[in-house]
């Protein structure tokens, strides 16, 4: 695992520097007057890896275009796993079938192998709240310490998962900026408005708690696992609650994870490929040319058309 990650963090590196290479070989469009800077998560794959499932030792990314609400803007830096460590809150449901509780122990170790540097925060989602167990702290054992079994009980169910996702994004003001992540263990489903599924797959909950996600820059990778209400539902239900999850990552920059609709047999593949995005992710800043308040598009596209950039989709401004 060490020896993977050793690989990944060197791939990283080169990446980078055809990154660099290629922000300061672009043109800029004209600065205009009034203009803000503007950092967001993005991650860097080639399509053919994404698609077999196997890591490049080599991505040439050419020249990174960012476009917001179709006009190009000026980038002005691209930071790496190297000058931008990883600041990084792991969110646990309460409710999760007692099988969570299994694989605690890959939990830990995926945490005691981050790059060192990094911060982390633990936190379990309950009913109206969340308890943190650990704030954030560069002391990798004394977060995966912090870890315990989540108690798989009803009655902690909170309304909606993505309350909590909304809770603790603005603890991540008291950190510096850069590269952040959320890693959200759920089964997805908000029940404030019911348990049509319509209404669950749209959910108000998760769509406001992506527009400050991305608002901070902070990149949602979400975990599929069942709660003791999800576990043996009909599967209408389930594919809208994994459906809301998939929205979240997308609209952050992030991913989704999950098997099928049952709990994970275990979360190291899982973390194999999360080793691979969070070592391909950089945090990105341009000059934003939109002083308008509101939501803003961005799209982030390579010139090398083999190249797949996961990243917000956008965000608010206010």
């Amino acid at each position: 695992m060490r020896r993977a990650l050793l690989v990944h963090i060197i791939v990283a590196s080169m990446a980078v520097l055809v990154l660099v290479a290629s922000a300061a070989a672009q043109q800029p469009p004209p600065r205009r007057a009034g203009v803000r800077t503007v950092t967001i998560p993005i991650s860097i794959f080639t399509k053919k890896e994404l698609k077999e499932n196997q890591t490049e030792e080599y991505v040439q990314a050419d020249r990174l275009i960012v476009t917001e609400d179709k006009d190009e803007q000026e980038i002005l830096s691209i930071r790496s796993v190297a000058n931008s460590p990883l600041t990084i809150a792991l969110l646990i449901q309460e409710d999760l079938t007692s099988t969570f509780n299994l694989q605690i122990p890959e939990i830990q170790q995926f945490i005691r192998e981050l790059p060192r540097g990094t911060r982390v925060m633990i936190g379990y989602i309950r009913a109206g709240t969340v308890q943190i167990r650990q704030k954030f702290t560069q002391d990798l054992d004394k977060a995966a310490s912090s870890l315990r079994i989540v108690a798989a009980s009803s009655a902690l169910a909170p309304r909606s998962p993505y309350d909590g996702v909304e809770e603790i994004l603005s603890r991540f003001d008291a950190v510096p900026s850069g590269r952040r992540a959320i890693l959200l263990f759920s089964d997805g489903l908000d029940t404030s408005s019911g348990t049509n599924p319509a209404s669950v797959l749209k959910s108000f909950d998760m769509e406001r708690a992506a527009l400050k996600a991305q608002r901070r820059s902070i990149a949602v990778y979400s975990f599929y696992s069942p709660t003791v209400i999800t576990d043996g539902s009909n599967s209408v239900l389930i594919g809208a609650a994994q459906g809301a999850l998939q929205q979240l990552s997308d609209q952050t920059g992030g991913r989704a994870f999950y098997q099928g609709m049952i709990a994970p047999i275990s979360y190291v593949p899982y973390f194999r490929d999360l080793n691979v995005s969070l070592n391909r992710q950089f945090a990105l800043t341009y000059l934003s040319t939109h002083m308008n308040k509101g939501y803003h598009n961005v799209t982030v596209q390579s010139t090398n058309p083999e190249i797949k950039i996961e990243h917000p989709k956008g965000y608010y401004f206010r």
